[in-house]
């Protein structure tokens, strides 16, 4: 809930550097913790695509009073983060987000984990918790390591009982710290795998409907020559499955990376990361589903050590390897432009096959020279979260002379395209007016996609998304960040155009031997 003081972050701390024991007698209670905002670039803010992902904030917490440390695995649940610590603990986060991005934490509520009995674990060996995930009869079931078991709770503030699970003969010959690291609940079964790669037993074992399944899941380069090791995993409603891999060496600090297995058995590399970002000792991971879109968190165990930090990092995954890891994307048909201001170039992706019509429209008014010598004339800024937001809006302002008629609407739910960050969009006043006037995004406004479910008739349409900025994104931003003049526009629009207008000197094709 409040932000403690910036100081330098050092990243890629050693696993194992000045380790402290866990409190012998950990605290519970409720806290509104300190944290501290991180960018995944720490060198370029803007920096927010890795692999497959997009980064939606992270933050950095604060032991404080409850001691918040060695968290080791991680479950979306009823609107909140569920997790347990290898100190015999649970706990919940209610996190606080802007549009989808993790800006802070509003409270972390920390109990202890219970024997059979009620009574409360006490020992690294009785109260080492790796993992969590919710059971299909909703419990809680968690794995420990040490003494390796897996143990449902009806109440995680409640007594355990015994949970029949084959993955616990998985790691009966497992070292006492190499336990099952790794488990998750799917629609028909679980995925679980222990902490270890490359050796003669397979690490992951995979139960469903036909019967139990072991197999080997390898790290990724450069993990697999790094001693990366599966640390947790969470599986979506549609059985798509996502496995978080670390690594940690002495001369090259740490290394994580995240794999997504389909229920077809494809795998796919999602993203892989070392210390030149931010990264510290991973160990949790959970999906969080909003209608079409999911996300991953990522938390890391500082091992109660001052020299390590507990992060918490939001992701989105792209659209395609939440639905179909390990099948390669589509490519669709596309045509490139360059649009030439006065502040520098901006090139853009057409979409021709996905919005035939409306990139058709764009290249007509590119092709009879409608463009050349137009305006970017609106900045259009949202405050709050990550900034610069909002969307530049550029062309011909209905200028008489320059618009041809309006164009047939093609929503976003029939293209399949989104106002995500760079997407050119058609400004329009009704559905099938749109002419000669367009809009480039800053930051994802899906608000503007199409919503046909919607109880506001004017939501349903949405906008139309025609094409992406494919280099140039630099010259947008400061474009968007000119002065505006508060007594210019209309209605919504006073306040948000731009008080000199940025000049479009020539819009064209770009030719293939560009």
């Amino acid at each position: 809930m409040t932000w403690k003081l910036a100081l330098p972050l050092a990243f890629g701390v050693a696993a194992t550097a000045a380790v402290m024991h866990a409190p012998s007698f950990a605290e519970t209670g409720t806290v509104m913790p300190e944290t501290l905002p991180v960018s995944l670039d720490p060198n370029d803010a803007d920096n927010v695509k890795l692999g497959e992902l997009v980064y939606r904030g992270g933050l950095e917490i604060e032991a404080g009073e409850l001691e918040i440390g060695g968290i080791s695995g991680l479950e979306w649940h009823d609107g909140q983060l569920v997790g347990v610590m290898d100190d015999g603990r649970w706990f919940t986060i209610e996190t606080d987000e802007i549009r989808g991005t993790l800006v802070d934490l509003i409270e972390i509520e920390v109990g202890a984990l219970n024997d059979e009995r009620g009574k409360r674990l006490r020992g690294k060996a009785d109260s080492d918790a790796e993992a969590i995930t919710r059971s299909s009869d909703g419990g809680w079931l968690v794995s420990f390591e040490q003494d390796h078991r897996v143990w449902r709770y009806a109440s995680l503030a409640g007594p355990a009982e015994p949970a029949a699970y084959d993955a616990v003969a998985h790691v009966a010959n497992a070292p006492s710290n190499s336990g099952l690291e790794t488990l998750a609940v799917t629609s028909n079964g679980y995925l679980a795998c222990g902490e270890w790669a490359g050796e003669a037993q397979p690490n992951c074992v995979l139960k469903d409907n036909v019967g139990l399944v072991n197999f080997e899941l390898e790290p990724p380069a450069p993990l697999d020559t790094r001693g990366g090791v599966p640390t947790d995993a969470d599986c979506a409603s549609n059985g798509v499955c996502f496995v978080l891999f670390r690594s940690w060496s002495r001369e090259l600090g740490n290394s994580a990376a995240i794999i997504a297995i389909g229920p077809d058995g494809l795998d796919e590399t999602l993203a892989v990361w070392d210390n030149s970002l931010s990264i510290d000792n991973f160990e949790g991971i959970a999906v969080r589903e909003e209608g079409e879109e999911t996300f991953l968190y990522i938390v890391s165990d500082n091992n109660f050590s001052s020299d390590q930090r507990t992060l918490l990092m939001k992701f989105q995954v792209s659209q395609r390897a939440a639905t179909a890891p390990g099948v390669p994307p589509k490519v669709y048909a596309t045509e490139l432009v360059v649009l030439e201001t006065s502040m520098g170039d901006i090139t853009v992706s057409l979409e021709t096959e996905r919005a035939p019509i409306t990139a058709a429209n764009f290249l007509r008014y590119v092709d009879e020279d409608r463009y050349d010598n137009t305006k970017c004339y609106r900045a259009m800024r949202v405050t709050g979260g990550q900034e610069p937001s909002g969307f530049l809006q550029c062309g011909t302002q209905n200028d008489p002379r320059r618009i041809l008629d309006g164009i047939t609407h093609e929503p976003t739910n029939e293209t399949g395209l989104s106002h995500t960050d760079g997407a050119l969009s058609m400004a329009r006043f009704e559905p099938g007016s749109a002419t000669g006037d367009f809009s480039i995004m800053i930051r994802d406004q899906r608000g503007l996609d199409a919503y046909p479910e919607s109880d506001d008739p004017g939501r349903r349409p949405g906008f139309a998304v025609f094409g992406y900025v494919v280099d140039g994104m630099d010259v947008v931003h400061a474009i968007h960040a000119s002065p505006t003049d508060p007594d210019k526009g209309e209605g919504f629009l006073k306040g948000q155009m731009l008080a000199k207008p940025i000049e479009i000197v020539n819009v064209r094709r770009v030719d293939a031997a560009e």
